[in-house]
């Protein structure tokens, strides 16, 4: 596997498994309506992007994205310090938001910084990108 693809990829991972940690620990803090089913199918499409990025690797026999724990417990415990004093939809639109925006900036770098990268991967880190646009445009409505 080229370096450039396996960093896309990789990329791809580490968002998506963001994106599914993020929404899950949110979850956690919203009733069963509208705003919770519409987040559970943004995680379910996460999952859907990160199994083809693994499949991708795993074609290649490249290196998998390896969470970090540390991270992890630092992404829930600032969702639960932002949350702490308000749960309403529109501020956890705003995370989700937030959250979103910075997952396309990091992967507008990788792609930038791994231009020699094949189609394929490319195409899976811009399918990434087009989504989280959607998720954005979809979340506006809770503000």
């Amino acid at each position: 596997m080229k370096h450039d693809d396996a960093k896309i990829l990789q990329e791809v991972q580490r968002n998506a498994e963001l994106g599914m940690t993020t929404i899950d620990t949110i979850l956690d803090k919203i009733g069963n309506d509208e705003f919770s089913l519409q987040l559970s199918k943004q995680s379910l499409h996460y999952s859907e992007i990160y199994n083809k990025a693994l499949d991708q690797i795993l074609k290649h026999e490249g290196n998998v994205y390896r969470g970090n724990q540390v991270a992890d417990m630092m992404l829930k415990g600032s969702i639960h310090a932002n949350t702490a004093l308000n749960v309403s939809k529109g501020h956890l639109a705003e995370m989700m938001i937030q959250s979103s925006h910075r997952g396309i900036t990091s992967m507008w770098k990788v792609m930038k910084h791994n231009q020699m990268a094949t189609n394929e991967a490319i195409e899976l880190a811009q399918e990434l990108v087009d989504f989280e646009q959607e998720n954005i445009e979809r979340l506006r409505e809770y503000l």
